[in-house]
């Protein structure tokens, strides 16, 4: 699992983009790759999967 936060989330559009701790590189993030409800500013952890347009995080949840 790779950890990183929340750049930025549109709740309405159901997307948005994480930076990776280790790389400071931003991944796509999908609603429908979410376990857990994510804000701007939150720490997740995340895993990382192939698709059309490059890495998008899956499995994304919130880190105590």
């Amino acid at each position: 699992m790779s950890k990183g936060t929340v750049k930025f989330f549109n709740d309405s559009k159901g997307f948005g983009f994480i930076v990776e701790d280790d790389t400071n590189k931003e991944h796509f993030v999908h609603i429908s790759g979410l376990i857990d409800e994510i804000r701007e500013g939150d720490v997740v952890e995340f895993e990382l999967t192939e698709g059309r347009k490059g890495l998008n995080a899956i499995n994304v949840k919130v880190v105590d």
